[in-house]
């Protein structure tokens, strides 16, 4: 009997079926086995599964407790809801890279030590990059090789510091890292886990390759790099208090960025950034309350930000584009795109009765228990942007404000079922917020709808809509690309690649392509030389000799042919006197 089957494994294993399967079969085929995963992580106990030994280490695939579990079920909930969106999907790659990736992911979430969270950690980076480069453009090809750049730097860091904790420690234990807190093991696995949680100014990699990826890959994106790497810092790195002051500055620069942008995926990349950084601060508060705060944004956030990619994905589709200055009037021909897409921006922005409200509001009180000031006031400022630059600028200028004349339609009705199923989810978790609350990692004894939460929220909503009608001429769309701290990225990129075309080809070109001609050069002429030798000495004289030794038999054959019978004669009693001999000494034996 199996006493434990790995979510993550599961997933990645049946990735192999996918590309003997076509049509209906593989449409249900997709998001059953995602809800099998789902299943499995339900029907879990806590406890340590999945152990074996490695080169005298004890490797654990396993670690099931109520911080792994909740991240597990969100996003094994996510890949339901994601591949009943990719149903219409042809594209077998997006498929199979989809399924490494959510399974990848779910390693990472229950891996117990340093190794096996490694293992998956580069398996997740290097199956995601596989949908960027799935929208096969020239864009989304140096995308994506600029994201698997920043993601091998990451991960490089990530393995010196774990390199440095084994030789520190003699264990591969994933335990929090306060005990190391000041050193270069402490830093560096720092820097490998905030990177993948777009921490500026580690950020640009995530609005540079998410607007990239194809219409499914981004919906699928939107939900696990960053929030596995909230994931081990909850469990690594609670109460660092580093990250509370850039989780509250990663909060504000995500609103900010987003308001000038232009284009809708990557407006809604910025505020991944954002969001995160709501649970990064969280995290560095480090509170009960803070952590809890923490997670159940993460879990919200998955959710709605899946549905926010969904509804621009399905603009996209339609439309052939998502920049607002080319959108306009969408309402009329795509009317329940637009629903869903409004409750995805009301739960981001924390509005009541959506699940941004019950999530958003325990983090930021976590930050007003601790006195906190700066982390109340740059959350609050955050909430203020995200209301601005979602619920009113992108929902507006997309399916409002000036009608550009396009003649769409509603998205493929698997598109639709899969918004649906987020916006329910959305309103059910604002309205039982409890439903939520049980499944954090600690006791969860707070009430989001106090009359002071409800009305600062909306007195919040109704100063920033009155600054949107103020200054919407200057909130307008506009083309053009904002440039972030992607710029040192990209020409540390170009100056790597220039170093790789000049020098480094340079030098093999003419000194070990050289060395490498010398060397073949002379190992040719050397067997050459001892293949000549062979066959002058042995292989031609042996024809040679052969020849001599026939002639010579000719000779003698051809004296013994004299022409006499009595030649003969006595040549034929010699041979029989033999032949009897040679029978009376073998009959004597």
């Amino acid at each position: 009997m199996i006493e434990w089957l790995h979510p993550g494994l599961l997933l990645i294993g049946g990735a192999a079926a996918v590309p003997f399967l076509k049509g209906r079969a593989l449409q249900a085929y997709l998001p059953l086995l995602a809800a099998v995963a789902l299943l499995d992580c339900i029907l879990m106990t806590p406890g340590m599964f999945g152990k074996a030994q490695f080169l005298g280490y004890q490797l654990t695939f396993g670690r099931v407790d109520r911080l792994s579990l909740v991240f597990a079920y969100v996003f094994t909930l996510a890949g339901v809801i994601g591949f009943i969106y990719a149903l219409h999907v042809k594209d077998r790659l997006q498929h199979i890279a989809a399924l490494i990736y959510l399974g990848s992911a779910l390693g990472v979430t229950f891996a117990g030590d340093y190794v096996v969270l490694f293992i998956f950690w580069e398996l997740m980076a290097f199956s995601s990059v596989f949908l960027v480069w799935a929208n096969r453009t020239p864009e989304s090809v140096s995308a994506g090789f600029r994201y698997l750049l920043v993601h091998v730097f990451g991960g490089l860091c990530l393995l010196g510091g774990i390199m440095l904790y084994i030789g520190q420690t003699g264990s591969i234990s994933f335990d929090s890292m306060h005990a190391f807190a000041g050193s270069t093991t402490f830093a560096l696995i720092l820097i490998g886990f905030i990177l993948n949680a777009a921490v500026p100014p580690l950020n640009a990699w995530l609005p540079d390759a998410y607007p990239a990826a194809t219409v499914t890959g981004a919906v699928f994106m939107s939900a696990y790099t960053t929030k596995s790497a909230v994931y081990v810092l909850i469990r690594g790195f609670a109460g660092t208090e580093a990250l509370m002051w850039l989780g509250a500055v990663m909060a504000v620069y995500g609103v900010i960025y987003a308001t000038m942008e232009n284009n809708g995926r990557r407006l809604l990349a910025y505020h991944i950034v954002s969001q995160v950084g709501f649970m990064v601060c969280g995290i560095g508060i480090g509170t009960e309350m803070a952590v809890n705060g923490a997670t159940a944004h993460a879990f919200a956030h998955i959710i709605y930000k899946g549905l926010l990619f969904m509804g621009a994905g399905a603009v996209l589709y339609m439309a052939g584009t998502v920049k607002l200055s080319e959108l306009g009037g969408l309402y009329k021909t795509m009317p329940l795109t637009m629903i869903f897409f409004l409750i995805g921006g009301l739960s981001i922005a924390g509005a009541p009765l959506m699940s941004g409200f019950v999530s958003k509001s325990m983090t930021i009180s976590g930050a007003g228990e601790q006195q906190n000031s700066f982390a109340f006031l740059m959350l609050t400022l955050a909430s203020s942007g995200t209301f601005l630059s979602i619920v009113l600028k992108m929902t507006y200028y997309m399916f409002f404000g000036r009608d550009a004349g396009l003649q769409v339609t509603e998205p493929p009705r698997n598109m639709l079922a899969a918004m649906g199923l987020a916006s329910f989810i959305c309103i059910f978790i604002g309205v039982f917020p409890q439903s939520l609350y049980a499944l954090l990692p600690y006791p969860a004894d707070y009430a989001p709808y106090t009359a002071q939460h409800v009305l600062d929220s909306l007195g919040l909503f109704f100063f920033t809509t009155l600054g949107f009608m103020l200054f919407m001429k200057k909130l307008a769309p506009k083309p053009g690309l904002n440039l972030d701290t992607d710029w040192f990225y990209r020409r540390l990129a170009h100056a790597f690649m220039g170093i790789v075309r000049k020098p480094v080809a340079n030098f093999e070109y003419r000194v070990v392509g050289e060395a490498y001609d010398y060397l073949i050069r002379a190992a040719v002429l050397f067997v050459s030389r001892v293949v000549n030798h062979f066959e002058t000495e042995a292989v031609q004289p042996a024809p040679q000799s052969l020849a001599a030794g026939t002639n010579s038999l000719g000779n003698v054959l051809r004296r013994l042919q004299t022409g006499s019978v009595h030649d003969y004669a006595f040549i034929m009693a010699v041979g029989m006197a033999a032949l009897a001999l040679s029978y009376v000494i073998w009959w004597a034996q």
